[in-house]
C-alpha cells in the first residue's frame, strides 16, 4: 500500500487535507508540549510544594502537641498559607478510594505525597478545583488539611485546551469557507467542459470567476469551444458542399442507366451508384454528428423501439419503461439504427433491451453472429474501419457504423462498449447518462 492510496481524490478534500492537518498537527504539538513541560511540571512543583507546608505543620505539632501550639499552628498556615487545618483526636485514614475527574490529578498529588509520607495519608481532590481534602495520621488522631485545588494544580490547563480545541474549530470553519469558494469556480469550469464534450451550450448564468488562474482557464475554454464550434461547421459545410455538387452527376446517371437497356455491366454501374450514394450518406452524417440538434428529455427505450420497428420482426426487444435521458433523438435514434443494421446484416438471431442502471440508461445489441475478436475491438471503434476478416463484407459499409454509435454515445457524456454476446456473436453496449430532471 502506497501513502496516495489513502490520500484523498477531490480537489476539495486535497485542499481542506493541505490547511487542515498542519494547523490540527501543531495544536495537538503546542498542547503536548503544554501539557508535558510547563501544566505538568508546574503542577509537580505546587503539590511538592503542599505537601512540604503540609509536612512543616506536622513537625511543628509533632514537636509541641499542646492545644495552644495547635491553635498557633492551624492561625498561621491559614493565615499565611490559605491552609485549614484541623486536628481529629482518635480519627483514622478514611478506608473508601477517591478518584479525581482526571486522573493526571491524583497521580501528581500522590506522588508528591509520597515523598514526604510514603503511603500513610489519604486524600480527596473530586471537589476540584474549590477543594482538595488531604488526611495525614498524627499522634494522637489524624490531621485534616483542606485548601483551594489552585494550590495543588494548575487550574488554566483546561482552559487553554479549551482555547486550542476553540481557535481551531474556528480556523476549520474559516478555511472550509475559503477553500468552498475557491473550489466552487473549478468545480463550474469541470461542469461546463463537461456539458461542452455532450455538445451543449453555455449555461446562461455562466460568468468566470474565482482566482486569476481559474477565470483565465474559463476564458479559454469559453475560446477552445468557439474554435471548435467553427471547425465543427466548417467540416460538416465542406462536405455537404461536397456532397450536394456529387449528387447531381450522380443523379444524372442514375437517370441515364434508366434509359439503357439492361445488361450484366448495366445492372454493375447502378449498384456503384448506389453504393457511392451511400457513402456520401455516411460521411456527411459522421461529419455532422449531433452539433445540429439541440438535447431533449427522450424516452431512450422508445427510441429504441422506433429504431426496431422497420426491422420486420427480426429483433427481439426488450425495454424497460420511462428510461428519461437528455439525448438528441434524430442522432440518437441514427446511431441505434447503426447497431442494429450492423447485427441484422451478420447474424440470424438479435435482441436489444434498454434499462436503468443507477442513473446510467443502458441499451445492449446481442447477435449470434461471427462476432469480433477482443483484439480487434478498438480497430472496429475507428472511423472508416473495416474488419473483412471477421464480419461478412458489406456492400454498402464505408466503416463508419460503429465510429458514428461511439461518437454520437460520447457526445451526449456516455460510451460504447464491444464484448462477447451471451448468444456468441457480438455485444455492444451503449450507456448514456440518465436525466436529473425527472
Amino acid at each position: 500500500m502506497r501513502l496516495r492510496d489513502f490520500m484523498p481524490r477531490g480537489l476539495y478534500a486535497r485542499a481542506m487535507a493541505i490547511i487542515i492537518l498542519p494547523v490540527a498537527i501543531m495544536q495537538m504539538t503546542i498542547a503536548y508540549v503544554f501539557l508535558d513541560d510547563l501544566w505538568n511540571a508546574i503542577s509537580r512543583r505546587m503539590g511538592s510544594a503542599l505537601a512540604g507546608e503540609i509536612a512543616v505543620t506536622i513537625a511543628l505539632y509533632e514537636r509541641d502537641s499542646s492545644p495552644e501550639n495547635l491553635k498557633y499552628i492551624s492561625e498561621l498556615v491559614e493565615r499565611e498559607e490559605q491552609l485549614n487545618m484541623t486536628f481529629l483526636p482518635g480519627a483514622s485514614l478514611p478506608q473508601e478510594k477517591t478518584r479525581a475527574p482526571f486522573s493526571l490529578l491524583d497521580q501528581i498529588l500522590k506522588r508528591a505525597m509520597q515523598d514526604r509520607f510514603d503511603q500513610n495519608f489519604w486524600f480527596d481532590a473530586r471537589n476540584y478545583p474549590s477543594v482538595v481534602e488531604i488526611r495525614v495520621p498524627v499522634r494522637g488522631g489524624v490531621m485534616r488539611y483542606v485548601t483551594s485545588g489552585k494550590r495543588a494544580y494548575v487550574t488554566s490547563g483546561h482552559v487553554f485546551l479549551l482555547w486550542v480545541l476553540g481557535l481551531t474549530a474556528l480556523l476549520t470553519t474559516v478555511s472550509v469557507l475559503f477553500i468552498r469558494n475557491q473550489v466552487r469556480p473549478i468545480l463550474r469550469l469541470a461542469n461546463l467542459a463537461e456539458a461542452y464534450g455532450r455538445g451543449e451550450d453555455t449555461p446562461d448564468d455562466f460568468r468566470p470567476s474565482g482566482a486569476t488562474e481559474v477565470r483565465r482557464a474559463a476564458y479559454s475554454v469559453l475560446k477552445m469551444r468557439e474554435r471548435i464550434k467553427r471547425h465543427v461547421e466548417q467540416r460538416t459545410q465542406l462536405l455537404a458542399s461536397v456532397s450536394h455538387d456529387l449528387r447531381t452527376p450522380l443523379t444524372r446517371l442514375k437517370l441515364q442507366t434508366v434509359l439503357l437497356p439492361d445488361s450484366e455491366d448495366l445492372v454493375a454501374m447502378r449498384r456503384d451508384i448506389d453504393e457511392m450514394q451511400h457513402m456520401l450518406d455516411e460521411y456527411l452524417n459522421f461529419a455532422r454528428g449531433q452539433w445540429v440538434e439541440e438535447p431533449d428529455p427522450i424516452d431512450v427505450g422508445a427510441l429504441l423501439a422506433d429504431a426496431v420497428a422497420p426491422l420486420n420482426g427480426k429483433v427481439k426487444l426488450q425495454v424497460e419503461p420511462d428510461l428519461i435521458a437528455n439525448v438528441r433523438p434524430g442522432a440518437m435514434k441514427r446511431a441505434f439504427s447503426n447497431l442494429l443494421e450492423n447485427a441484422t446484416a451478420h447474424a440470424a438471431h438479435v435482441e436489444a433491451k434498454a434499462y436503468l442502471d443507477r442513473d446510467v440508461v443502458v441499451v445492449v445489441v446481442d447477435d449470434d453472429g461471427p462476432g469480433i475478436p477482443s483484439e480487434q475491438r478498438a480497430e472496429a471503434l475507428r472511423a472508416f474501419s473495416r474488419l473483412d476478416a471477421s464480419r461478412n463484407q458489406n456492400v454498402k459499409g464505408v466503416g463508419l457504423g460503429l465510429a458514428i454509435v461511439r461518437d454520437v454515445a460520447r457526445g451526449h457524456g456516455g460510451d460504447l462498449t464491444l464484448d462477447t454476446s451471451p448468444l456468441g456473436g457480438l455485444r455492444a453496449v451503449v450507456r448514456i447518462p440518465a436525466s436529473t430532471d425527472v
